[in-house]
């Protein structure tokens, strides 16, 4: 039996009746739960809340939707203008889902989840349009397979089921460690296609302080469980940088194992990060100065901040410190007139000059608004 196999009959049984040994014990925001049906809360397995990286008007894709509990308190979350999409491989559990989504519907004012079938290592590949093509084109030999494989690859150029540079935030509860390791990097390549430059990630998933042996990664029961498929904890991450993402961090981490198998421990985080744009990498005369408590930090994207510098930036860098997760440690400065100084040659820790920001706005943090 192959992953995808073993992983869609626990959870298509955890549809059916709750399994106690799938879940994780967290802390959600009861108020988002009141609206959701009893059977779907009970029906949930999970090992975080991304919920709460949900802003309003975002467009946010669910890999592993399951039940739709994520989603369903994201679709409070989103307003009137956002949107909500469920991804799930398993039969059982988008019917669960889908079973509560007009009476969800008239409870939030409006549909705004849509739940798909699909597999979240391949986003482009629309499972169920692929199981009508079977069905009206039956595969009996080679070449119907290789029919078969050409529909394929022109509906996933031409209709992805996400579409991309569509979303805005991409979620997870406890799923990327259930896909096979063959396949994670196209996983995480489709997560960058898909999101919008800027778009964001939030990651609630298990990790593991050291590597699994392959003794435990072959136990169909370990794996299916959320425990030998766990990223190890520095490989989570360097995953996500390696696709391109920056500001790649864990902003939640369990102190304490969930659980602890032959002396590994295996541990809920929620990893954030962020698309960077490829546009508006000209200078346009501003800086930033980190405020420290370090002698210096880096980005992602190989800028060097010392302590109490003002140093030049791009206005792609500038708009990426001020308005995103590292807003707080940064005073953001631009000077008293806009300007376009052409395409941004500046070597690494370049100073600028508090001459040339003179009179213009300083931001401290997201939320002053000036910059």
């Amino acid at each position: 039996m192959s992953i995808e196999q073993s992983v869609s009959e626990r959870y298509a049984e955890g549809a059916e009746q709750r399994q106690e040994a799938l879940c994780c014990p967290v802390d959600y925001d009861a108020s988002l739960l009141k609206l959701l049906p009893q059977e779907i809360i009970d029906k949930d397995y999970g090992c975080g809340d991304p919920s709460r990286y949900v802003q309003a008007g975002d467009v946010v894709l669910d890999l592993g939707s399951g039940g739709g509990k994520i989603c369903y308190m994201a679709a409070q979350l989103v307003g009137e203008q956002g949107k909500v999409i469920g991804v799930d491989m398993t039969d059982e559990m988008l019917a669960l889902a889908r079973k509560y989504q007009d009476d969800m519907a008239s409870k939030i004012g409006g549909q705004r989840v849509d739940f798909k079938k699909g597999y979240i290592q391949d986003l482009a590949l629309d499972v169920a349009a692929l199981n009508q093509y079977l069905h009206a084109n039956p595969v009996n030999d080679a070449s119907g397979l290789q029919s078969m494989e050409v529909y394929k690859q022109q509906q996933c150029q031409q209709q992805p089921l996400i579409a991309d540079n569509s979303v805005s935030l991409v979620i997870s509860n406890c799923v990327l460690n259930l896909v096979d390791k063959q396949h994670r990097q196209q996983m995480i390549a489709g997560i960058y296609r898909v999101l919008a430059p800027g778009g964001r990630v939030a990651i609630s998933d298990i990790v593991s302080d050291e590597y699994v042996p392959t003794v435990l990664q072959d136990d169909s029961q370990l794996w299916s469980g959320c425990i030998s498929g766990a990223f190890q904890e520095q490989e989570f991450l360097q995953a996500f940088l390696d696709a391109g993402f920056v500001a790649v961090a864990y902003d939640k981490w369990d102190a304490q194992p969930w659980q602890v198998v032959a002396g590994i421990e295996f541990r809920s985080v929620t990893l954030v990060a962020v698309k960077p744009s490829k546009e508006q990498r000209y200078d346009a005369g501003q800086a930033v100065l980190y405020k420290g408590p370090y002698q210096e930090v880096y980005d992602d994207l190989g800028n060097r901040y010392p302590r109490g510098e003002r140093i030049a930036v791009s206005k792609r860098t500038f708009d990426f410190i001020a308005l995103g997760p590292h807003a707080d440690d940064f005073v953001a400065i631009t000077p008293a007139q806009e300007q376009n100084l052409g395409c941004f040659t500046q070597p690494a820790a370049t100073k600028r000059p508090a001459t040339q920001t003179k009179g213009g706005c300083q931001s401290t943090t997201t939320a002053s608004g000036c910059c």
